[in-house]
């Protein structure tokens, strides 16, 4: 799949940077091209993309401070400008906008869902969302931001796959290093399901393209992306349960969205040595997709690659009735809930008509 990136808010536009980079490192040539989009000129300086700053006007770059409805409106004001950015990068071989936000900050809640809009109103491609939900170590403010802008971004994008920075975090990691390597693990995963069918090395007997992914996540509402692999034996015969124990494991311990296993659709691209893919494997692993997910729409194929080891990359979409999602809708309803009520303005009174004038 032929994709755009744009990076909206600071975890965007490092996530976008992380899926560019990986992208060029494995020379797959299925991110063409790549932006990021901010209120704060300090988060855009360090990345290697080309960039755009909104909101000049009213907050001079240093961004929206967690106010993801100033980010909302900000980016609603310059989406002129950042479309003009993003115009000559929509040639006609894109087959897809990704828009990359951090749910629990401002720009990155609020800026994404306004784009993702306006993206769907002039382009006649998906526009999907990859979307970061806070974890509950991030404060009440990152998840009532989160819920809100997760809300709206399901009803305006194509498809939101959805990462939990909960379920990455190692204990022990510094913050800046937990987040690098949640956006290298999640560059892997989301880069593989776009190079499916793209750059491949090798004939595979059934290759996932690019269509395959599209009618996966057809369902719409809310994906997650798994991955894993093993290394694996010359003779296909051998790989069985190499193949099963990958895509098991790649549902069971490798999904941006843990125990999201309630899916409308599912896809499995077991990547590797075509020489070395069991067939037997693959199908095996497929129906065991199927039971798990409680869905007969589940796609399957080769994704052929120069490799000594065997991977699964598997896509669920229509995972909003997981356990996971309402645990994270829950949290953010009580993060709302916990939320002091404002104090009254006295000035206010004056300004309506519910106190009578004196004269």
């Amino acid at each position: 799949m032929k994709a755009l990136l744009v990076g909206v808010g600071q975890a965007g536009g490092k996530l976008a940077t992380a899926l560019s980079e990986f992208d060029a490192e494995m020379g797959f040539g299925a991110v063409r091209d790549a932006l990021a989009v901010n209120t704060a000129a300090a988060d855009l300086d360090p990345l290697p993309l080309d960039t755009v700053l909104i909101g000049q006007s009213r907050v001079s770059g240093h961004g929206v401070g967690g106010d993801n409805e100033l980010g909302a409106e900000l980016m609603d004001e310059d989406s002129i400008e950042v479309l003009d950015a993003l115009a000559p990068r929509m040639t006609a071989e894109i087959e897809a906008v990704v828009v990359v936000a951090g749910l629990g900050g401002g720009t990155g809640s609020g800026g994404a869902p306004v784009l993702v809009r306006e993206l769907s109103r002039v382009y006649d491609v998906p526009v999907y969302a990859l979307g970061v939900l806070p974890g509950r170590d991030e404060g009440a403010l990152y998840q009532v931001n989160a819920g809100r802008s997760l809300k709206t971004l399901v009803r305006e994008a194509d498809a939101t796959i959805l990462l939990d920075n909960d379920a990455w975090r190692s204990a022990g990691e510094s913050v800046e290093g937990g987040y690098a390597a949640i956006n290298e693990s999640m560059a892997k995963r989301v880069g593989l399901l776009l190079a499916a069918g793209e750059a491949t090395e090798g004939v595979g007997e059934s290759v996932v393209d690019t269509s395959e992914v599209i009618n996966t996540l057809r369902a719409g509402g809310m994906a997650a992306v798994g991955y894993a692999s093993s290394p694996a034996a010359e003779d296909p015969g051998e790989n069985v349960n190499t193949v099963t124990s990958a895509v098991r494991s790649a549902v069971m311990t490798g999904l941006s969205l843990p125990n999201a296993t309630d899916a409308d659709a599912g896809l499995v691209a077991v990547a590797g040595d075509p020489n070395r893919i069991s067939r037997k494997g693959a199908e095996k692993a497929r129906k065991w997709l199927q039971e798990e997910t409680g869905s007969m729409q589940v796609r399957g194929g080769d994704f052929p690659l120069d490799s000594d080891r065997l991977a699964a990359v598997v896509l669920l979409a229509g995972v909003e009735r997981s356990k996971r999602v309402e645990e994270f809708l829950e949290r953010a309803r009580q993060a709302v809930r916990d939320e002091p009520e404002a104090k009254p303005d006295p000035a206010a009174a004056f300004r309506t008509d519910e106190l009578d004038d004196l004269m």
